[in-house]
């Protein structure tokens, strides 16, 4: 009986030790789906791509994008990285829409990255 009282008071240990990791409540945010699969445009309204992939640092933190640029419908496209910094949110006519002050032409131009599926990275395009 004894080891039972001991056994039920661990699970209930472990499981307030657990609970208390869950928040309170939901803090101040945006979601990766405000960026993921999301057009990109320049200053003047033009698309530059769209997001394909969002970065996150071994400390939690967004570090950049993966733009795929130029091509049709996928095909011939590009994918670079950009910082997240770089990347601002913009309302206009009550719809809130991404951009950057860069032009496709400065992308397809920047250094192209493949992805590795074993590696699970971005790495350099081999040409």
């Amino acid at each position: 009986m004894r080891k039972t009282v001991i056994a039920a008071a661990a699970i209930v240990a472990l499981g307030s030790a657990a609970y208390a990791k869950v928040l309170p409540s939901v803090p101040e945010s945006v979601t990766v789906t405000d960026y993921y699969k999301q057009n990109v445009y320049d200053p003047s309204d033009k698309k530059i791509g769209e997001i394909k992939d969002v970065l996150i640092t071994s400390d939690g933190k967004v570090a950049a994008f993966i733009v795929e640029v130029g091509g049709f419908i996928g095909a011939g496209a590009k994918d670079v990285a950009v910082p997240f910094s770089d990347v601002k949110g913009t309302k206009k006519n009550d719809k809130w829409y991404l951009t950057m002050n860069a032009d496709k032409d400065e992308l397809k131009n920047a250094p192209g990255l493949t992805y590795d599926r074993n590696a699970t990275r971005w790495v350099p395009e081999k040409k």
